[in-house]
């Protein structure tokens, strides 16, 4: 005899905090993915096929910062310095630390019992998060 799954609306499950989570998970990794997308199309564009190697690419594509650019042999950096790469690097940084820090989150949620506990390692959490969050934009917008 075979049981039936039980499945349940949308409106009988509720919308929850932890849905919301699990929900941005999957956002942001696309987010994650979708940065790196333009930053590939974006040093494409931009002549990387001739002046850099792959490495380079890659890492500009992680990491949108003309920096990255400075050790190849791209004649003019003028294109790789504009405001608009800031954004695509801040933007990847933002949804890769918040991605990271709850997964960490998730993870510890499932070794630790107390409810203190769990409410400290958040608390830490967002500290962390906020932490690095504004030492990457800060070298970003910075450096």
């Amino acid at each position: 005899m075979n049981a039936k799954p039980r499945t349940l609306s949308l409106k009988q499950r509720g919308l929850n905090f932890e849905m919301l989570m699990w929900i941005f998970t999957r956002l942001s990794a696309l987010a994650m993915y979708g940065f790196f997308i333009v930053g590939m199309v974006g040093a494409f564009w931009m002549g990387a096929r001739h002046d850099m190697n792959f490495a380079d690419v890659m890492r500009w594509a992680f990491t949108t910062s003309y920096t990255h650019v400075q050790s190849t042999s791209v004649p003019d950096l003028e294109p790789w310095a504009v405001w608009f790469w800031r954004l695509v690097a801040s933007g990847m940084v933002l949804t890769a630390t918040a991605h990271g820090v709850h997964g960490l989150v998730v993870i510890a949620d499932d070794y630790i019992i107390s409810s203190g506990g769990r409410k400290f390692v958040r608390f830490l959490s967002m500290i962390a998060m906020a932490s690095m969050s504004l030492i990457g934009l800060y070298v970003l917008w910075t450096y």
